[in-house]
C-alpha cells in the first residue's frame, strides 16, 4: 500500500491504479464501518483508493474538530489490512489553498434536519467531496448508510456538478447491542455508551409503528417516547422522512427514520430505511 500526503504526489501515483477504482473518503479514526466499504470497494474493483482527511470546513466553531481522533498508525495498518492499494492523507493546506474561497451548497436539502442543527456542515462536506472526486477520478465511491443525509447530499451534487462517479452506499455497521459504529463513539463513557442503544431502540420502534399502519406522526412520537425515557439522552429531532428529500413522509412505499441525539456530550445520529415490502406487509395485514 503507497501513502501520499500531497496533491502533487497523488496525481503521480493515482494513473497506476489499474483497471476500475473505488474510493472511499474518510475522516480516519477508521472503525469496521470504514473497513467494510473499503473491502467492499475491495470485491467489486480493480483498484483502491482511501481518504483520510479531518475536514474542518464540516465542523461548527462550538465542535469537535480539535478533539476528533486521529489515529494515524492504527489507521494505515487497518486501510491496508482491508485492501487499499493507495491512501491520500493531505494537510489542511494541501486541501484548502492560501486564500481559496470557493465553496459548493447543498441547496435545500442541506438546509433541514443535519443542516439545521449543524450550519455549514454539508456545504463543508460537499465542497470537499467535490474536490476529492476532482483529485481522485474514481469509477465509483463508497459512502456509509449512517449518514444518510450526507449521501443523499453527495449523490445530489455528484448529479448536478456532473461527476462521473458512481456513488454507491454501504450498510450501517452496527455492535451487538444495535449501536451505530461511529468515531465519536469514543467520546462516551460506560453509563453513556449503554443509554446510546437508545437510539437504535427507538428506531425499532419507529419502524414497528410503521409497519403497523402509524402514520409519520404517530411514529416519530413512539421514537421521542423511547428517547426521552433515557436521562443521558437528549433529542435534536427524531423523524420519519422521504429518503431522498428529506421532507417529511407522506405515507408513500418507501421511508426513512433519523434520529440525532446528544447522548451526555456527545452527539450521535442514526437511520433507519423502511422498505417498499414491509409496508406493502402492513396494508396487507390491514386490509385483512
Amino acid at each position: 500500500m503507497e501513502v501520499v500526503r500531497t496533491v502533487r504526489e497523488l496525481r503521480s501515483a493515482r494513473p497506476a491504479l489499474s483497471g476500475r477504482v473505488g474510493f472511499v473518503p474518510t475522516m480516519g479514526a477508521l472503525h469496521e464501518g470504514h473497513l467494510s466499504l473499503i473491502r467492499a470497494a475491495r470485491s467489486s474493483c480493480d483498484s483502491v483508493l482511501v481518504s483520510i482527511f479531518v475536514n474542518p470546513l464540516q465542523f461548527g466553531p462550538a465542535e469537535d474538530l480539535g478533539a476528533y481522533p486521529r489515529p494515524e498508525g492504527a489507521d494505515l495498518a487497518a486501510a491496508e489490512a482491508a485492501g487499499a492499494d493507495l491512501v491520500f492523507m493531505p494537510s489542511v493546506g494541501e486541501m484548502y489553498l492560501p486564500g481559496g474561497d470557493t465553496r459548493v451548497t447543498a441547496g435545500a436539502l442541506g438546509a433541514i434536519l443535519e443542516g439545521a442543527a449543524r450550519p455549514g456542515h454539508f456545504e463543508g462536506v460537499a465542497t470537499v467531496v467535490a474536490r476529492l472526486f476532482n483529485l481522485t477520478e474514481p469509477d465509483v465511491s463508497l459512502f456509509g448508510q449512517k449518514d444518510a443525509q450526507q449521501v443523499a447530499v453527495v449523490k445530489q451534487m455528484a448529479r448536478d456538478l456532473g461527476f462521473k462517479t458512481e456513488v454507491a452506499v454501504g450498510p450501517t455497521v452496527r455492535a451487538a447491542d444495535g449501536l451505530a459504529l461511529s468515531s465519536r463513539n469514543v467520546y462516551l463513557s460506560a453509563r453513556e455508551r449503554v443509554q446510546a442503544t437508545a437510539l437504535w431502540a427507538a428506531l425499532k420502534e419507529g419502524e414497528s409503528a410503521i409497519t403497523a399502519g402509524a402514520d409519520a406522526t404517530e411514529a416519530e412520537r413512539s421514537m421521542l417516547e423511547r428517547l426521552n425515557a433515557e436521562s443521558e439522552v437528549a433529542v435534536q429531532y427524531a423523524k420519519v422522512v422521504h429518503p431522498a428529500t428529506f421532507v417529511g413522509w407522506d405515507g408513500g412505499p418507501e421511508a426513512l427514520l433519523v434520529i440525532a441525539a446528544k447522548v451526555g456530550a456527545t452527539r450521535l445520529i442514526d437511520n433507519l430505511p423502511v422498505y417498499r415490502d414491509q409496508l406493502a406487509g402492513a396494508e396487507t395485514k390491514e386490509r385483512n
